[in-house]
C-alpha cells in the first residue's frame, strides 16, 4: 500500500488559490527565521507575527499554522488561509459521514483530527522556500502523516511546489542520478538491518519516482537555492512501521541542468 489516508492526499494535492499556481534542521527541511515585518497602515513596517489557529469539536479537531516569515507575505497569507479552509471543511464533513453512519449503527466514532505546520526551509532575497508538516487520524489504527513543499515566488507573486522549479521530476532523478537510490538503500539498510536487494520482487526494494516524493529546496548561503531534500512518506519507500524518509542532497552540476532556464538564477553548486 502506497497510498496514503484520504485526508492525506487532499491536503497534499489542494491547488492554491488566488491565481496562484501550487504545488531543515539537520537537512533541508526547517530553519528558524525571525525579523519578518508586514506592512501596516500607512504603509510603516510593522512585526510580523507567527500565526496559529485551533478548532475542536466533538467530532474533529483541525489546527493550522505558519510562522512570521509567511505573515510578512500577505499574497502567501492569502494561499494558505484558503487551503486551510479548505482543509477544514474536508476533515468536518468527513468527521459527520462518520457519525452519520454511527447513527444508523450501534457504535460511537472516534474523533477526526488534521493538523499541517508550515516551517521556514530557506529564506533568499526572492524566494521563501517552504516545508509543510501533515498529520490526520480518521478513526482508524493509526493516523498518517506527511510533508510538502511549497516556493513562494516574491516578485511573481506565486506559490509552487519544490519540484516546479525543474524541468520535471524524471529530470530531477536523471540530475540525481544513482545517488538518489544508493542513499535511500543505505537509510533502508539501516532500518531494516540487513541489505536491501534491488529486484527482489519486493515493492518497498524498489527505488521511487520523484512524483511520489516532495522536494524541498534549501540554502547555506542564504543567496541561492544549494541544496535539496528527497521527501518520501510512509507507504512510498517501506512500510508504515519504518516511517517515512528524508534524504539530503547538495546541489551539484548535473542538478543544475535539470533547473528550469526561467530559475536558473535561483540556484547554485554547494560549495
Amino acid at each position: 500500500m502506497r497510498a496514503p489516508l484520504f485526508l492525506i492526499s487532499f491536503a497534499l494535492s489542494s491547488a492554491a488559490c488566488s491565481g496562484t499556481a501550487d504545488d531543515s534542521g539537520q537537512g533541508a527541511a526547517s530553519q528558524d527565521e525571525s525579523g519578518a515585518a508586514a506592512e501596516g497602515a500607512g504603509g510603516a513596517a510593522v512585526p510580523a507575527e507567527d500565526y496559529a489557529e485551533e478548532e475542536e469539536t466533538e467530532r474533529y479537531v483541525f489546527e493550522y499554522s505558519w510562522p512570521a516569515a509567511v505573515a510578512a507575505e500577505a499574497g502567501l497569507v492569502e494561499v494558505l488561509g484558503d487551503r486551510a479552509q479548505g482543509m477544514k471543511a474536508e476533515v468536518a464533513a468527513r468527521a459527520d459521514e462518520d457519525w452519520e453512519a454511527a447513527g444508523e449503527g450501534d457504535w460511537t466514532p472516534r474523533q477526526h483530527s488534521l493538523s499541517e505546520e508550515w516551517k521556514v526551509v530557506a529564506d533568499l532575497p526572492r524566494y521563501l522556500s517552504l516545508s509543510g508538516h501533515l498529520a490526520t487520524y480518521s478513526g482508524g489504527a493509526h493516523g498518517m502523516y506527511g510533508m510538502r513543499s511549497l516556493v513562494w515566488d516574491r516578485e511573481a507573486k506565486q506559490a509552487m511546489k519544490g519540484i516546479a522549479l525543474f524541468n520535471s521530476p524524471v529530470a530531477l532523478e536523471q540530475g540525481l542520478g544513482q545517488r538518489l537510490c544508493d542513499t535511500l538503500n543505505a537509510e533502508r539498510a539501516k532500518r531494516r538491518g540487513s541489505p536491501v536487494e534491488p529486484g527482489s520482487g519486493d515493492t518497498f526494494d524498489d527505488c521511487p519516482g520523484l512524483d511520489e516524493a516532495s522536494v524541498l529546496l534549501g540554502s547555506s548561503n542564504g543567496k541561492t537555492f544549494d541544496r535539496l531534500s528527497v521527501y518520501f512518506g510512509p507507504y512510498v519507500a517501506g512500510p508504515y512501521a519504518e516511517g517515512d524518509y528524508e534524504l539530503d542532497f547538495p546541489v551539484t552540476a548535473s542538478v543544475l541542468d535539470a533547473v528550469k532556464p526561467l530559475y536558473a538564477d535561483a540556484f547554485s553548486v554547494k560549495r
